[in-house]
């Protein structure tokens, strides 16, 4: 059996789109504070519900991978029932390998809540208490992807670390979820200090480094002296930055052909498609020219994983990007 490329680590769900109904009616949303405001003891209507099967951050980037050619899989816990069948459903249905997906018998799978309004999005969250316990896949992976996972998953955590560290040949992408940054930079070092590469935005990376405003370069250096090879830092509708301790890089975003449908899974997308284009022999430059395509794409779509492109279709907008899409050094 081919060896496996990429295995994606992170919590699985399944996330239920609720499209809030004339909103300026019925809900307030607040574009100042980012409030979601609706009537307490009231009926609210909605539009809609879609449901999308497999999501969550690192089965994001698991799709993401396959689509983009390499050999993926999935390394997270669902519960015995219909929701987590459907979650292995849709990873099976984009190629990603199921082995290291672990079923618990008496356990729910996680299962959200996304009230949707306009291109944003509140989540309603909930993490199922799996007891996670690491077993080391058989036959080491090239690159690793660490990302979201519940707050009792440290030791978890600390575990992959600990495999990771006698292994020193697999590479490791870091992009932590709410959950992970939440419990501190210092109870996390094995991981941040074994990164290839590391991904944040810029509030989150002021948060790690707990300062209240910085520059993006400052911020850079910052993360970097944590431990990571290589730092991503994006900072939304203004574009991305990467330093790898010798040279900084800025990219802007890829142009939208419009504008952004439904904002779930860019940061995936974009974390997920620069670490596979490292995976596929790409400098830094180049892979900071592929990540913002697919972020862009997925904007376009309801859901994390709808809008992930082929490598082919990846490479065809690439070629098609206006002259001024290309990364400089800052």
């Amino acid at each position: 059996m081919k060896p496996i490329d990429f295995l994606a680590i992170g919590d699985i769900v399944v996330d239920a789109f609720i499209k809030l109904k004339d909103p300026s009616i019925h809900c307030h949303l607040n574009h100042e504070t980012k409030e979601l405001c609706i009537p307490f003891g009231e009926k609210v209507p909605f539009d809609s519900v879609e449901i999308a099967n497999g999501v969550g951050n690192g089965p994001n980037a698991a799709v993401s991978a396959a689509r983009l050619g390499l050999k993926s899989a999935a390394m997270t816990d669902i519960g015995n029932d219909q929701y987590g069948a459907d979650c292995l459903a849709a990873l099976k249905k984009d190629g990603v390998v199921t082995k290291y997906v672990s079923k618990h018998r008496g356990k729910k799978t996680n299962y959200h809540y996304v009230l949707w309004y306009g291109d944003e999005r509140t989540i309603l969250v909930k993490h199922t208490d799996f007891g996670y316990k690491f077993s080391a896949p058989w036959k080491n992976p090239r690159w690793v992807y660490i990302t979201s996972l519940s707050a009792d998953s440290l030791d978890y955590q600390l575990d992959v670390a600990k495999w990771l560290e006698k292994n020193p040949d697999i590479k490791l992408a870091f992009q932590p979820g709410t959950f992970q940054i939440n419990a501190g930079r210092e109870k996390l070092t094995p991981l941040y200090k074994r990164s290839d590469v590391f991904f944040c935005n810029v509030e989150e990376a002021r948060r790690i480094l707990g300062i209240p405003s910085g520059e993006v370069k400052d911020l850079l250096k910052g993360m970097r002296e944590l431990g990571p090879k290589t730092v991503v830092i994006t900072d939304g509708p203004n574009g991305a930055y990467a330093y790898d301790g010798n040279e900084a890089w800025f990219m802007p975003t890829y142009p939208d052909p419009k504008p952004p449908f439904e904002r779930t899974g860019a940061g995936d997308a974009f974390a997920s498609t620069f670490s596979c284009a490292l995976a596929l022999g790409k400098t830094l430059a180049e892979a900071l020219a592929w990540a913002p395509i697919n972020s862009m794409n997925v904007v376009q779509h309801v859901g994390a994983q709808k809008g992930l492109l082929t490598r082919t279709e990846l490479e065809k907008y690439l070629k098609n990007a206006p002259a001024e899409y290309k990364a400089r050094k800052i």
